[in-house]
Parts: structure tokens; C-alpha cells; sequence
């Protein structure tokens, strides 16, 4: 089992950043991959972005491809997610999700990820 818990969430300004952090713990493999999805009102869930542990190669979703920037401290099995540039239209609740065992294909859809945190409030004000 794995258990993640995401913090770092708030209310910010357009144009403001923030940082997410995620903290894993339990039986995280080596070969694993952790992602961050968000969900607005009345919407699906949108993949953000995702990093592999081994070797740490990172994806984007194209709608936080150079405002994001995801990245992890091994040690402390910690991901976060730095985001810049905000957009009242980033307003979500952002999850972070882990699978041990990478699958490239499907490293940015929901079903691929088998555990999730509880996840953690952004609202971006215009």
C-alpha cells in the first residue's frame, strides 16, 4: 500500500505562484510514477503533470506546459508541483496519484494510478 498527502494548496492571485507538495510513503517501488491531476466543478479529471522515479523524466499537460514544473526529492519521497503564471481558470482540486510500475502510454490517464490523496484546494482569483 501506498499513502499519499497533498498540501500546499490556497487562494492566490492571477498571476501568483504556488507550490504543491505530496508526500509518499509506504511500499513505493523503485520504477514508479506519481502524478498530479485536478478537478474543477463540474468537470473530469485533468492530468497535469507526472514524473517518473527513475531517472526523473517529467510530462505536462499541454494546458500547464511552461507555467508547471513538477519535480521530487527522493529521500523524502516528496513530489511537488511549482506552479507560476496562475489562471483563475487553474481553480481546482489537484490530486496527486502513484502507481508502482510505469506504463508510458497511459502515464497521463487517470484509471493507470492506483492510489490517490485526498487532494488539496486552489482557487485562483481574477
Amino acid at each position: 500500500q501506498v499513502q499519499l498527502a497533498e498540501s500546499g494548496g490556497g487562494l492566490v492571485q492571477a498571476g501568483d505562484s504556488l507550490r504543491l507538495s505530496c508526500a509518499a510513503s509506504g511500499s513505493t517501488a523503485i520504477n514508479s510514477a506519481t502524478s498530479w491531476f485536478r478537478q474543477a466543478p463540474g468537470k473530469e479529471h485533468e492530468f497535469v503533470a507526472a514524473i517518473r522515479w527513475m531517472g526523473d523524466r517529467k510530462y505536462y499537460g499541454d494546458a500547464v506546459k511552461g507555467r508547471f514544473i513538477i519535480s521530487r526529492e527522493g529521500a523524502k519521497k516528496t513530489i511537488y508541483l511549482q506552479m507560476n503564471s496562475l489562471k483563475p481558470e487553474d481553480s481546482a482540486v489537484y490530486y496527486c496519484a502513484h502507481r508502482n510500475g510505469v506504463i508510458l502510454s497511459s502515464i497521463g490517464t487517470k484509471s493507470a494510478y492506483h492510489y490517490w490523496g485526498p487532494g488539496t484546494q486552489v482557487t485562483v482569483s481574477s
